[in-house]
């Protein structure tokens, strides 16, 4: 036995058997444990790094909070993503208390070279918030949210989800734009743009973001804002996690009713093309208090699809049915469940429709118009299968978001009236490739009708995409990330690459 094993688990017993309570004796014998051996990990470029015993204890004496090795309980939970089609497996795992412990992780990853991975709520549909071998930061022990009524602000810790940050806002008659799955990480959904029920009326979740504090490459807290350090207040909202780690953000809120008109109606899916069309002649002039997604998916087993409209109003009641009117155009549905809703549970009325035994694909795009052509690629080209759920989304754009300016904040998809998005869903498992086979050459037929795709989902595939998809902001972002994170460290996104690491 390791001696120092031995001598340090003996001590940590004796002294925990002497404490009142189990609470107090387990965070001593956190407190004294060691790690016994070094590690091998990655660096950013995917060489081999040893991470000594004696570097790896100087760290876990520096956190608050933990630090989880292969083996550690915690280490399964913490690695692991919502796609379950990643099974990636961190060298190590922080998780912070606090912005210290986020720096001091930071700088340990940047004074070696390090992989990083930063997990929120694990969202990421392309594995990018776990890795292999690098430090995974999962700031799932940093959550929760403080409202300021009278200033009408939101404190939110980098961690939260954006169930934490509706709760807390709607119990005092306050919103902002939040996601539509209420266990989304607060983090990735912001950063990288936030659509939601709501964007249409008050814009992106980035357009709501008053100020935050990032901790950056050289593991410096930074506060942004638009009177501190305003380029970087410019970068993050729609940059993602190019610049740093953010542990906490300041959000703008807006006084809402508790109470919104909300529900679906579901079409039988022989219907899709009318319905679909119906729903873009509809969008067109629809008012920004009023959010319309049209889903048209197929359950795995062959059992025929089916078309949903689903409709959220958040403006005067008494307007609804007028507001609502043109739906009936649609024809009778086969269902409707419009109504009178609390908005907080219509936040969460989708999270159990998230992948979470298995894995899934995703593509997507905007649109600036939906013509016939398209709807045609989108009915002709979709297929059920037996062994997956296949699920085409349309995203309702528009209004508000549309009204600000392309470079104002760093996401530049300003143009768009809706994003279609399609994804394939299958058991734990399953052989994924003749699933994902099939995306890649449905998707091609609709893509030829976008401009542009959402950085939060889907699958990249090369730089010069992800170059292009920033638009005239690009040049920018470059600028900043050599300034903020030369060496690229935080890469593990739609990246932005340093000057010098240019193809």
């Amino acid at each position: 036995m390791n001696r120092r094993i031995f001598l340090g688990s003996s001590l940590s017993a004796a002294v925990a058997a002497t404490l009142p309570g189990t609470v107090h004796g387990n965070t001593l014998l956190k407190m004294l444990a060691v790690v016994s051996s070094s590690v091998v990990g990655r660096t950013g470029n995917g060489d081999e790094i040893t991470l000594e015993e004696s570097a790896l204890n100087e760290l876990k004496s520096a956190l608050r909070g933990q630090l989880l090795l292969a083996g550690n309980d915690g280490y399964d939970a913490a690695r692991r993503v919502l796609n379950q089609s990643f099974d990636k497996h961190p060298a190590l795992v922080v998780r912070p208390s606090g912005a210290a412990d986020v720096a001091t992780a930071v700088t340990f990853a940047n004074e070696r070279d390090l992989l990083v991975a930063v997990k929120c709520g694990g969202h990421s549909f392309s594995g990018k918030s776990t890795c292999d071998g690098g430090l995974q930061i999962d700031l799932s022990l940093m959550r929760g949210a403080r409202v300021d009524r009278n200033a009408r602000r939101a404190h939110v810790a980098g961690g939260s989800l954006l169930g934490d940050l509706d709760h807390e806002c709607m119990a005092q008659g306050l919103v902002t734009t939040a996601g539509t799955v209420s266990h989304t990480g607060v983090g990735g959904l912001s950063l990288g743009g936030g659509f939601g029920r709501l964007a249409r009326k008050y814009g992106l979740t980035l357009d709501n973001i008053k100020s935050v504090d990032i901790v950056t490459a050289d593991g410096v807290l930074r506060h942004a804002s638009a009177d501190e350090n305003p380029d970087l207040f410019w970068g993050i909202r729609g940059g993602g996690g190019n610049f740093g780690v953010v542990t906490s953000f300041e959000f703008g809120l807006h006084e809402m009713g508790r109470t919104v008109i909300g529900g679906d109606l579901v079409f039988s899916i022989d219907r899709a093309k009318q319905v679909i069309r119906g729903y873009a002649d509809y969008i067109q002039d629809a008012p920004d208090e009023l959010s319309l997604d049209l889903i048209m998916t197929a359950p795995p087993g062959g059992e025929p699809g089916a078309v949903v409209i689903h409709a959220v109003y958040s403006g005067n009641h008494a307007d609804a049915d007028r507001v609502l009117a043109p739906l009936t155009k649609l024809g009778d549905p086969l269902s409707n469940t419009i109504g009178p809703i609390d908005y907080v549970a219509l936040q969460k009325v989708w999270d159990n429709s998230d992948p979470r035994h298995g894995g899934d694909y995703i593509k997507s795009g905007f649109v600036t118009d939906i013509s016939d052509a398209q709807i045609d690629a989108i009915v002709d080209g979709f297929e059920n299968h037996p062994d997956r759920s296949t699920t085409f989304f349309y995203g309702q754009s528009g209004g508000a978001i549309n009204r600000v300016a392309e470079d104002a904040t760093a996401f530049p998809n300003r143009n768009a009236i809706s994003s279609p998005t399609v994804v394939v869903s299958w058991n734990e498992g399953a052989d994924p490739e003749p699933h994902i086979k099939y995306i890649r050459s449905y998707w091609p037929t609709i893509e030829t009708f976008t401009d542009g795709f959402y950085t939060n989902t889907g699958d990249y595939e090369t730089q010069a995409n992800v170059n292009k998809n920033y638009r005239g902001n690009f040049k920018r972002l470059v600028e900043l990330k050599d300034r903020y994170d030369p060496g690229n460290l935080f890469r593990l996104n739609a990246n932005v690459r340093p000057s010098t690491d240019s193809p």
